[in-house]
């Protein structure tokens, strides 16, 4: 019964606030159609733009994200991109308007650092704010033509394979008798490109240190000849068409077993090599083109083939980069129309790229194994080198037979912390208080899962730390300490991310204090009636008027089970010690009358960080 009460509280809470809430909504309805109207008559008259801040793989996701903004920026909207994905946006704003209100709030860090400029017509139809249906593509006087791009549809009968349209390697020549007259001449038969890889191939070998220029001058002679002598050939500084296959071989025995032929996939529209000895065609998932590992080498390639813009670009973007295939760790590069990916991790590199142009987006991943650097760059050159593209493009509503699940995007897991757990902010930069056993044995911690945080004091036995995020955050609020404890059988209240972040906003539960102290009689913890759930440690407890009266401690591990409704917070005097030791400073709360719990549960969800450990 005890466990039960608090959702009874929030249950009734919630029905008697309704007629509240449905004419609150009623009203801010008929404001923002109001200020839609206006600002479509303005629009016609002048050129408009908007701030893109994020994109997101999912609805219920980008609707938080907005609501997220929503409460501390004006003009926030929320479009789909289409493929799947919706964006959230600040705007209407004049071109010159938006320019500096985006240097602003990039340099304030209210809004990501990679947000950007888009054009109206990048945006399909509105969700946010709720009921606001705004055609953004109206804004602009004129649409622009769409380029035309081949969507590939799905078919009934199985997936045809890719065709290889590249036959196996020449062999090397039988013998090498050629004279060095025959010699020159088959030379001179060769193209500048057959020339610049021959000197790539020198310089491997280590006889060859100056430009790949395709011009074979004194360098480029002598070290032919260096390698004709480390071969046992005369040194004549012209190689023979046996001599350079040889180096050619020596050079390529690397790639061994890799199979590199041409592939052509006409339904994603790529034409370009591929290891096909290690992967082989798999399956589509809109947007990609699925090549899985034919070998114990653990080799993939994915195709991005897909139609839209640059939003839909930066979209993927920022999609491929909560992917396990890309590591956190590797260079990220961004451009106008195109964007490259490196992670890497103790298991796997991959590589990432992808462009949009004519309306189509096209790109390619490769993942290879970690400690396998010579062939996976040997391998991925040729690939680059050999990238084309048609203008077909994958059906973005074609997601295959796959089963769905909220860990897979078109058939690729999201990467997900080892655990979450629960923290608070507590002052306007973004410090979080959190508990200790949050950031032991990561190695990265998160706040909301998108910003690097390290800790800057911490208190072993107690189990508190304190977290600083790696740029400004600036929270919606933050902690009011109680300057005294409240009074033993009150209620209090506990937001956490109970679910460890599945559900997008921390949860409140209500119970009592049950003591002042610990079991034995410990005086720097309080000893709380009410059930929990792990993701709910590091939380804010509150007392009714919505100060800070403790952080939740994590449940014991030890022999002694104590029942579901036994836990522990850390008083918060103690956690303003450790503050003030770290010299970080803190507020205290005025007196103040009890909030309603809906009041509360607003409160809580400004202040309460979600805190993930990744390995």
């Amino acid at each position: 019964m005890m466990q039960a009460a608090p959702n009874l509280l929030r249950v009734r809470k919630d029905t008697q606030n309704a007629g509240r809430y449905s004419d609150t909504m009623t009203k801010r309805f008929f404001f923002i159609l109001a200020a839609l109207l206006f600002s479509l008559r303005a629009a016609f008259a002048q050129d408009v733009i908007y701030i893109q801040v994020e994109a997101q793989p999912s609805l219920a996701r980008a609707e938080d994200r907005a609501r997220f903004y929503s409460a501390d920026l004006a003009d926030v909207n929320g479009f789909s991109l289409g493929a799947g994905w919706y964006g959230v946006a600040l705007g209407p704003y004049a071109p010159s308007e938006a320019q500096a209100m985006l240097q602003r709030l990039r340099a304030e860090g209210r809004i990501p650092r990679d947000s950007y400029l888009a054009q109206p017509n990048e945006f399909l139809s509105q969700f946010w704010p709720v009921g606001a249906q705004l055609n953004p593509r109206a804004l602009q006087p004129v649409d622009p033509i769409q380029p035309e791009v081949q969507v590939q549809q799905p078919v009934d009968e199985p997936a045809q394979e890719p065709v290889i349209i590249e036959a196996e390697p020449e062999p090397l020549p039988v013998v090498d008798d050629e004279t060095p007259r025959e010699a020159r001449a088959s030379e001179a038969r060769m193209t500048r490109d057959e020339k610049k890889d021959l000197q790539v191939a020198l310089k491997w070998a280590g006889f060859y240190t100056a430009a790949i220029d395709g011009a074979y001058g004194r360098g480029t002679r002598r070290s032919m000849s260096l390698w004709q002598e480390e071969n046992g050939f005369e040194p004549t500084g012209v190689m023979t068409t046996y001599q350079r296959a040889l180096l050619l071989q020596q050079y390529n025995a690397v790639l061994e077993g890799m199979g590199l032929r041409t592939v052509n996939d006409t339904r994603a529209g790529i034409t370009m090599k591929l290891p096909t000895g290690v992967v082989k065609f798999d399956r589509y998932e809109s947007p990609f083109a699925h090549y899985d590992a034919s070998g114990d080498l653990g080799v993939k390639v994915l195709l991005i083939s897909q139609p839209g813009s640059a939003t839909t670009l930066f979209g993927l973007y920022d999609i491929m980069q909560t992917l396990e295939i890309v590591p956190l760790d590797g260079p990220r590069e961004k451009g106008r129309n195109s964007f490259t990916l490196v992670g890497e991790n103790s298991k796997i590199v991959s590589y990432t790229q992808a462009s949009v142009s004519d309306g189509a987006i096209k790109g390619f991943t490769l993942i290879w194994p970690a400690g396998d650097e010579e062939r996976r760059t040997r391998v991925l050159d040729e690939m680059i080198k050999s990238f084309e593209t048609t203008s077909a493009v994958l059906d973005p509503a074609f997601a295959g037979d796959a089963p769905q699940s909220v860990d897979l995007i078109s058939g690729l897991e999201v990467r997900k912390p080892r655990f979450s757990r629960s923290g608070f902010y507590i002052d306007r930069s973004g410090t979080v208080v959190t508990t200790l056993e949050a950031v032991q044995g990561c190695e990265r911690v998160t706040l909301e899962t998108d910003y690097k945080a390290t800790v800057v004091a911490q208190d072993a036995e107690l189990g508190i730390a304190v977290l600083r995020p790696s740029e400004a955050i600036a929270p919606q609020s933050f902690a009011q300490f109680s300057p005294v404890d409240p009074r033993l059988k009150s209620d209090v209240a506990v937001a956490g991310y109970s679910y460890e972040g599945a559900i997008g906003s921390p949860l409140l539960t209500f119970g009592t204090l049950a003591d002042l102290r610990g079991l034995r009689g410990e005086d720097n913890v309080k000893r709380l009636a009410m059930a929990v759930l792990p993701g709910d440690a590091g939380g804010p407890v509150f007392d009714m008027a919505g100060s800070v009266v403790g952080m939740l401690l994590p449940r014991g591990s030890g022999n002694r089970q104590l029942p579901e409704d036994v836990n522990f917070a850390a008083k918060a005097s103690a956690i303003q010690d450790l503050l003030s030791q770290a010299g970080v400073p803190v507020q205290s709360s005025a007196a103040a009358a009890s909030m309603a719990p809906e009041d509360l549960s607003k409160l809580a969800g400004r202040m309460t960080a979600l805190v993930s450990c990744w390995d």
